[in-house]
């Protein structure tokens, strides 16, 4: 791979910059946004690799709401989350403009990806947090699948308590690379004198959308097992199926390798 010349790498980045004050009076769903979002997405993969923590770092940047429980939104709520988000990316932009300016060499030459300095490299990952509600065979069947992989898997239960309270315990445990939620038909629920419909666990729905919060949705994805209610924020999602013939597997290490982990698929069959 070819990365651009220190001055290019700035150029480029600087008129992406400069874009976000017009977006302002847009919206998440116009034409403009869309177009510019992607256009910056080309532009980091360009500069720093299509693996790069910089395009990670961008692409976790939120502009809609991110609602755990089941409420509409108001409109001047998309506003402001859409608002936020645009702040988020000029400053996550202006901080890539930064690093260029201050660790790579002085030339005005492109270079290969050899001479790229050790920050833009990809960083390892191992971790992966799963969320997950009383189904612990699905539990332990992907975290098996995990460590197959050489990757680490999180579960809750299985960490020392040490006095904690379950959330200061939960916090201290999401600090990961990756989360992976389980939703398999563990409750039933509906409206009131209404169709009772399989569930996953509200544990399971929240932590969800603590990930989502925190990391975005490209670090975050979703097995669903069975004929289940998929949370009403989430419809439109595409989310991995726990098929029987184990296809979900292959889709999981797919995605995985969308993210950056340098995961063989071969090691499955190990």
């Amino acid at each position: 791979m070819v990365v651009q010349s220190k001055t290019r790498a700035k150029e480029i980045l600087q008129r992406r910059l400069g874009s976000i004050p017009a977006l302002r009076q847009s919206s998440v769903d116009s034409q403009e946004f869309t177009k510019w979002y992607r256009d910056t997405r080309v532009a980091i993969e360009n500069i720093f690799g299509q693996d790069s923590r910089q395009l990670r770092e961008f692409s976790r940047v939120n502009y809609n709401p991110i609602v755990i429980t089941f409420g509409r939104n108001s409109d001047s709520e998309y506003r402001n989350v859409y608002i936020e988000g645009l702040e988020s990316a000029e400053a996550t932009l202006r901080s890539m403009i930064d690093e260029i300016d201050e660790y790579w060499p002085d030339n005005n030459q492109a270079q290969n990806s050899s001479a790229i300095p050790e920050i833009q490299k990809q960083t390892n990952t191992s971790q992966v947090f799963i969320i997950h509600g009383r189904d612990i065979g699905t539990t332990n069947t992907v975290a098996r699948f995990l460590e197959k992989l050489d990757l680490t898997p999180i579960i809750l239960k299985e960490q020392p308590d040490r006095g904690r309270t379950i959330i200061e315990k939960f916090e201290e445990h999401a600090q990961v690379d990756f989360a992976i939620a389980l939703f398999t038909p563990d409750d039933l629920g509906g409206l009131d004198g209404g169709n009772q419909q399989h569930r996953a666990r509200q544990n399971v729905i929240f932590e969800f959308g603590y990930f989502i919060g925190k990391y975005g949705r490209d670090r975050t994805r979703a097995l669903v097992k069975g004929d289940i209610e998929i949370p009403s924020d989430y419809s439109g999602v595409i989310y991995i199926p726990m098929d029987d013939s184990n296809g979900w597997q292959t889709a999981l290490v797919g995605e995985l390798k969308s993210e950056g982990f340098g995961v063989d698929a071969n090691r499955l069959f190990e």
